[in-house]
């Protein structure tokens, strides 16, 4: 598959290493094109720019602070148009919005995947892999407690979700079909709560019981 990638950060090399180590065509692009060539030249992928990365992919992630969003997207101007987007942001508010400490993370907006839609209106956006930090993605390790790591996805488009669920696969997750975008507001949310959680010191994933225990009944 031939993936774009607009932004050259962590979760750009993250997802990117793990995408060409797979067998896929990878091209980077920003705003930087210094740092586009290197983080290319670092996972073994081409570089470019942010139209570049737009135009090339099957499929495009944007790995972008979300301030950089509105720019990044006028730029790809309709290159997105008829693409699966995906979107791993998530719009933590500075840390001197949380005075009371990790706990108090709180977000600056509550659904950057809808305006990413309504900005880029014919692209199909799926939100993916913003729950947990690059360093996770870029990890070996995929197995916790004998359940695979799994990458939740909130989009419309069928065809789109296949795709980034193929390419969930491809880096040994497991893919999770969690709803429409609509529902991709709520993703964002369980990332600032989690991570607040985890910068305090606790296991968030203590939280949850095993499928097999939740006791869940249909009302």
């Amino acid at each position: 598959m031939r993936i774009g990638i607009i932004g050259a950060g962590a979760m750009a090399r993250a997802l990117g290493g793990g995408w060409v180590a797979a067998g896929h065509e990878v091209l980077v692009g920003a705003r930087s094109a210094t740092a586009a060539g290197e983080l290319a030249a670092a996972i073994g992928a081409r570089s470019g720019s942010i139209r570049d990365a737009a135009g090339f992919g099957d499929v495009v992630l944007l790995a972008l602070p979300v301030g950089a969003l509105e720019e990044a997207l006028r730029t790809t101007g309709g290159l997105l148009d008829g693409r699966a987007v995906i979107d791993c942001t998530n719009a933590f508010a500075p840390d001197d919005a949380a005075p009371a400490g990790a706990t108090a993370f709180v977000l600056s907006e509550d659904a950057v995947a809808e305006r990413i839609a309504a900005g880029a209106p014919g692209a199909h956006v799926v939100k993916a892999f913003n729950v947990c930090a690059a360093e996770v993605w870029e990890s070996h390790t995929r197995v916790f407690e004998g359940r695979r790591l799994a990458v939740p996805l909130c989009g419309d488009d069928p065809d789109a979700l296949r795709q980034v669920a193929t390419l969930v696969e491809d880096l040994k997750l497991q893919p999770l079909s969690a709803g429409g975008l609509h529902r991709a507001k709520y993703l964002e949310a369980v990332s600032v709560f989690t991570v607040g959680l985890w910068f305090a010191g606790l296991d968030a994933r203590a939280v949850f019981p095993p499928l097999t225990a939740a006791f869940a009944v249909a009302d």
